[in-house]
C-alpha cells in the first residue's frame, strides 16, 4: 500500500518516535480512544469518583503491543500515522524481511480496536522468521473492580464495575473486553513468502454485546474485511467534506492534523442505532486520567471552539453534540438549584451526569459564560439546519429556555446606572475572578435571550417578555473615548489577559460594531495577552485581522499556533512549552476557525450563509467540500482571480438557494450545479442564502 511520499500533506511519517510519549498518535473513535504504546484506554462516557474526582476511567489495553526490531543487523524503521485512513503503522525492514504493524480504531464499528502484524520475506524461500511482540497488559485498573472470565471463541474475557458514581445513587457503568492476545513472537514459516496475523478487541457495556461485537469482528477478520470496512468509512468522511489549501506544506498538515484528530472524535453519520455520544473533552478519548488533562471532562471549548467546525461540515456529529448537552440537562439544572438561581447552569466542567465536576469550586461557580456557549452552539444548529425535530421534539427547547431562566435570575438591576448587572463572574481571562460584567459574557447572556425570543416564537410558543427585557437593558461595558471594550467593570488598559477574551465578540460571537471599534479591541488586547496563554487563542485575532482585511497581519498571529503542534504527529499541547493538556483539540478546534471561517469569511446567521474570502499571500487558492446548509451540500472555491459556489446535493425537500452580491442586492439562482464569477465582478461581502 502506498503510503504517500514525504510530500504527502495526509501522511505524518518520522524514523524515530518522540522522546516524550505524550506526543505519540492518538487512535480514537466516538467510543474508543488510546495512545499507541500506551497501557491504557478509555470509553466515552465511562468515569470513575464522585464529582470534583470524577475522572475518566483507566481501562487495560490489550492493543499495548511493540513490534521489536532485531539485533545485531541493519535495521531500518519508520513510524507513520496515515490520517487518510485512521491508522498507524511500524515498519521494520532489514535485508531479509520486513514486518508491518498495523493499528486502529475501528471508524464504523466503534467498539472494536484491532491490529495486525504483516511479515515478509525479500526472497521466495529462506529460513523461518522470528519477529518478537513486547507486550505490557495488566488486567488491573485503579477505577474498576475487574475479574477475568472465561475465554470465549480463544478470546480472552475480562469485566468489571466502576468503583464510584459520579453522584450519590447514579450510574456505576461495567466494561466488557474480549481481546485476542498477543504471543511473545510470530514466526514465518520457511516455506512461507508472507504471513499475516491479526489481533482483535472488542469492548462494551453487557457481556452479550461484547460478545456479539467479538463475533462480527472476527467474522469480518476471516473474511479479510473489517480493515477494509475500517478505511471505506475514513474514505466516506473525507470525500464527503474537506478544508484543501494550495499554500505551504506546514499549513496543510496542520489543517489535515486538525481536521484529523476532530473527526476522530465526533460520531460518523452511518445509519443505524448509535450509542449516546458523551461529548469531546480538551483531550479527546485518548487522555483522561486522574490528574491528567482536565480528567476528560467537557468544558466550553466543545462548544465554543470545536462545534462551529464540526456544524459546517458533519452537522450529524453536531447534533450529538447537542444532544449530549439535552441529556444532561437535569444535572445542570441542578447546578443552578444549588446556586440559588432558576433554570439550568451548565457546568464548568461536565462528565455524565451533567452535575458540576470542576474540582474548584470557584470555577464551577463563577464560570457562567460556558452557559451563553452552549446556547450558541444550539443556535448556529437551528440556524444551518432548522431541524424543528429537535427543538420541538427531543428536548432543545428545553436547554434553550432553561438557559434564559437562568440569566434573568442572575442578572441583578442597578438602580445607579438602570441597567442590568451579571456580577461576581470570571470571564474567559482566568486571571480574573470576581469580576463584575465581563463584556464577553454579559454580550453572550443578550444573545441567549434574543436567541430564545426568537426561537419560541418560530415555535408558536409565548415566551416570558422578561426574556428581551433583560436582553436589551444588560450592561455592555464600552468606552466611548477610546472607542473599545473594556473586559469587565474596572479593566485598567494594558492588564494582562491569559486568553482570547473580548476578541472572541464579533466572532464566533455574534456582536454588531464599528470596524474601528473592532481593530482597536484587537489592538488593545494583542499588546496585552500573555504569550503563555493556551494555543487557541491567537487564531480568534487572526479571524478578526481577516474580518478587517489585514491577511498578512493575520497570518502572523495564526503563525504562533505552530509553536503548540509536536512533531512528528501534529500533537497539539495547550502551552507552546508543551505543559498542560495534550493532543489539545481545543486549539486544533480555534486553528481550524481561522481558517475555515477567517479565510472564507463564512458567518451563520438567522437569514443567510455569508461567504466573504480573503486569501493570505501564501494561500493561492482555498476549497471547502461538503459545507451543508438547510439540507444542501455545497463546495466553495477561492482565491484572487475568482470564486466557485457549487450545490452538489440538495434534499428534495430543502429550499432553493440563491448567492445574492451584498453591496448590488443582485440575486443569482444556484441549482445544482457551479456559478462562477471573476474577480473583477466580484463585489465584497458575497452571501449564500
Amino acid at each position: 500500500m502506498d503510503y504517500g511520499g514525504v510530500d504527502d500533506p495526509a501522511v505524518f511519517t518520522s524514523p524515530t518516535l518522540p522522546s516524550d510519549p505524550r506526543f505519540l498518535a492518538t487512535l480514537t473513535n466516538s467510543y474508543l480512544g488510546t495512545r499507541v504504546y500506551r497501557d491504557i484506554l478509555h470509553v466515552n462516557g465511562v468515569y470513575n469518583g464522585a464529582l470534583g474526582d470524577a475522572h475518566r476511567a483507566d481501562i487495560p489495553s490489550p492493543v499495548n503491543v511493540r513490534l521489536e526490531a532485531p539485533e545485531g543487523v541493519d535495521v531500518s524503521q519508520s513510524f507513520t500515522l496515515d490520517t487518510r485512513t485512521g491508522t498507524f503503522l511500524h515498519v521494520v525492514e532489514t535485508r531479509e524481511f520486513t514486518a508491518t504493524h498495523r493499528i486502529y480504531a475501528h471508524r464504523a464499528l466503534t467498539h472494536l480496536l484491532a491490529f495486525s502484524v504483516t511479515v515478509r520475506r525479500a526472497t521466495p524461500q529462506g529460513p523461518p522468521v522470528t519477529v518478537r511482540l513486547r507486550s505490557d497488559f495488566t488486567p488491573k485498573s485503579q477505577d474498576l473492580d475487574l475479574h477475568l472470565g472465561p475465554d470465549f471463541q480463544g478470546a480472552r474475557y475480562l469485566c468489571g464495575r466502576t468503583l464510584s458514581p459520579e453522584v450519590a445513587g447514579g450510574p456505576q457503568p461495567t466494561v466488557h473486553m474480549l481481546w485476542t492476545p498477543a504471543p511473545p513472537a510470530l514466526t514465518l514459516p520457511e516455506a512461507q513468502r508472507e504471513a499475516t496475523w491479526q489481533f482483535l478487541a472488542a469492548v462494551a457495556e453487557a457481556e452479550d454485546e461484547v460478545r456479539h461485537l467479538f463475533e462480527e469482528g472476527a467474522a469480518l477478520l476471516r473474511a479479510g474485511t473489517l480493515y477494509p470496512a475500517h478505511v471505506e468509512a475514513w474514505g466516506a468522511l473525507w470525500g464527503a467534506s474537506g478544508l484543501h489549501l494550495d499554500g505551504p506544506l506546514s499549513l496543510q498538515r496542520a489543517v489535515r492534523g486538525c481536521l484529523y484528530y476532530l473527526l476522530s472524535a465526533v460520531p460518523s453519520p452511518a445509519p443505524g442505532v448509535r450509542d449516546p455520544f458523551h461529548g469531546i473533552s480538551p483531550g479527546g478519548l485518548s487522555n483522561g486520567s486522574r490528574g491528567e488533562d482536565y480528567w476528560g471532562h467537557v468544558f466550553w471549548d466543545q462548544d465554543l471552539w470545536m462545534f462551529p467546525n464540526i456544524l459546517l461540515l458533519w452537522p450529524e456529529a453536531a447534533r450529538a453534540i447537542l444532544q449530549y448537552r439535552v441529556r444532561t440537562l437535569s444535572g445542570a439544572q441542578a447546578n443552578a438549584r444549588d446556586q440559588g438561581y432558576k433554570g439550568a447552569k451548565f457546568p464548568w466542567e461536565s462528565a455524565a451526569t451533567g452535575h458540576e465536576v470542576c474540582p474548584q469550586d470557584i470555577f464551577g461557580t463563577q464560570e457562567i459564560h460556558v452557559n451563553g456557549a452552549v446556547l450558541l452552539a444550539f443556535e448556529q444548529y437551528y440556524y444551518s439546519t432548522r431541524d424543528l425535530q429537535l427543538f420541538k421534539e427531543e428536548g432543545g427547547w428545553d436547554v434553550v429556555s432553561a438557559v434564559a431562566e437562568f440569566w434573568c435570575s442572575r442578572v441583578t438591576w442597578s438602580p445607579e446606572e438602570q441597567c442590568y448587572h451579571l456580577r461576581g463572574v470570571i470571564p474567559p481571562d482566568e486571571y480574573q475572578t470576581d469580576v463584575d460584567n465581563s463584556v464577553y459574557t454579559n454580550v453572550l447572556a443578550q444573545n441567549s435571550l434574543r436567541f430564545a425570543t426568537s426561537l419560541g416564537r418560530d415555535l408558536g410558543l409565548a415566551v416570558p417578555k422578561e426574556w428581551l427585557r433583560v436582553a436589551e437593558n444588560l450592561k455592555v461595558p464600552f468606552d466611548p473615548k477610546r472607542r473599545y471594550h473594556p473586559e469587565y467593570d474596572g479593566y485598567h488598559l494594558g492588564d494582562l489577559v491569559k486568553q482570547a477574551d473580548v476578541v472572541l465578540l464579533g466572532f464566533p460571537v455574534p456582536c454588531a460594531m464599528d470596524p474601528d471599534v473592532r481593530r482597536n479591541n484587537l489592538e488593545i488586547y494583542e499588546v496585552a495577552t500573555t504569550l503563555q496563554g493556551p494555543a487557541m487563542t491567537w487564531s480568534m485575532f487572526a479571524v478578526g485581522w481577516l474580518e478587517l482585511k489585514e491577511p498578512q497581519r493575520a497570518q502572523q498571529l495564526l503563525n504562533k499556533c505552530f509553536d503548540n503542534i509536536s512533531e512528528p504527529f501534529k500533537i497539539w499541547t495547550e502551552n507552546s512549552d508543551g505543559t498542560d493538556a495534550v493532543n489539545f483539540l481545543t486549539g486544533m478546534g480555534g486553528f481550524l476557525q481561522a481558517v475555515l471561517f477567517g479565510y472564507t469569511g463564512f458567518r451563520i446567521t438567522k437569514d443567510c450563509l455569508r461567504f466573504d474570502p480573503v486569501c493570505p499571500a501564501e494561500v493561492r487558492h482555498g476549497q471547502v467540500t461538503g459545507v451543508s446548509y438547510l439540507g444542501n451540500k455545497l463546495n466553495f472555491s477561492f482565491s484572487e482571480e475568482e470564486v466557485t459556489v457549487e450545490v452538489t446535493w440538495a434534499q428534495s425537500q430543502a429550499p432553493a438557494l440563491e448567492a445574492m452580491l451584498e453591496t448590488s442586492g443582485q440575486c443569482l439562482a444556484l441549482p445544482q450545479g457551479a456559478f462562477r464569477e471573476a474577480q473583477a465582478c466580484w463585489e465584497e461581502n458575497q452571501e449564500a442564502a
